[in-house]
């Protein structure tokens, strides 16, 4: 995309780096995000931790095979940390892990507060389970990679309570437009949309606004579009694009009693 000046837009890349900036910081400037990065969420759930639940002790089970579990388990600790909070464990398993067991039952013995568990629903619902099986009632806190419903088919709905994650929108908002929204993608798709389709619809009217402002398809009069962005109003929250073509947005963090969305906090950017 760069080599061929086309901008290039993701709903879904929340890596820190080489996506809109490259490593040494510079900015790519064909290339857009409409999703906040790891290092928010992974600061805003250290936040939640300290400011909503109170925590003082937090435990860390992270997926170590993925780079979206690394970049927010690193600001999650960088931020506890700063606040004066302590990490008393920190451990990790890899993808397609099932048997967790080990893992937990060497936390079990130590003292925390809350667990945060950086990774995707299809392991963080069987550590829940298995978390809860072995009588660890501490609040489990995750980002948005458990949001699915398979998050639920694994975990079961008793043990997905004191679970916490930050999410891009919650299908309990209130907004007229999250619930046209809503309404709409179920009565077309028979399901519930998650945040990934909430994204995917808020990509194509971000494009398509763009054009519109620009008033051409010209590659170039589009990218200076996209950068110029101010307002732009979406199911997944209203933004003005940052200079490191990131969104300026609000997040939300989603709070589950028996695998049910039962609170949703929004959290405005710093």
């Amino acid at each position: 995309a760069m080599g061929n000046k086309i901008p290039i837009i993701s709903a879904s890349a929340t890596a820190d780096e080489g996506v809109t900036v490259d490593k040494n910081g510079k900015v790519n400037d064909y290339v857009f995000r409409l999703c906040f990065n790891d290092s928010f969420q992974g600061v805003t759930m250290a936040n939640f931790a300290l400011n909503n639940l109170n925590a003082q002790k937090a435990v860390i089970i992270q997926d170590k095979s993925s780079d979206y579990a690394e970049g927010l388990a690193k600001n999650f600790i960088a931020t506890f940390e700063a606040a004066g909070g302590t990490i008393v464990a920190h451990e990790g398993y890899v993808a397609k892990d099932k048997d967790f067991n080990a893992i937990l039952t060497s936390v079990k013995g130590k003292e925390f507060d809350v667990i945060f568990l950086p990774g995707y629903y299809q392991e963080a619902g069987l550590v829940i389970k298995q978390a809860r099986d072995l009588g660890i009632n501490a609040p489990i806190l995750g980002a948005d990679g458990f949001d699915s419903p398979v998050l639920l088919e694994l975990a079961g709905a008793e043990a997905l309570n004191d679970v916490y994650f930050s999410n891009h929108y919650s299908s309990i908002d209130e907004d007229p437009l999250v619930k046209e929204f809503i309404n709409t993608y179920k009565e077309k798709n028979g399901k519930e949309p998650n945040a990934f389709n909430a994204l995917g619809y808020d990509l194509g009217m971000f494009i398509a606004d763009a054009i519109e402002r620009a008033g051409s398809t010209d590659p170039e009069a589009v990218k200076n579009a996209l950068a110029e962005t101010k307002g732009f109003v979406g199911v997944t929250g209203t933004f003005d694009m940052g200079e490191d073509h990131n969104p300026i947005k609000s997040i939300v963090v989603i709070g589950l009693e028996n695998g049910v969305q039962a609170t949703s906090v929004k959290v405005d950017p710093n």
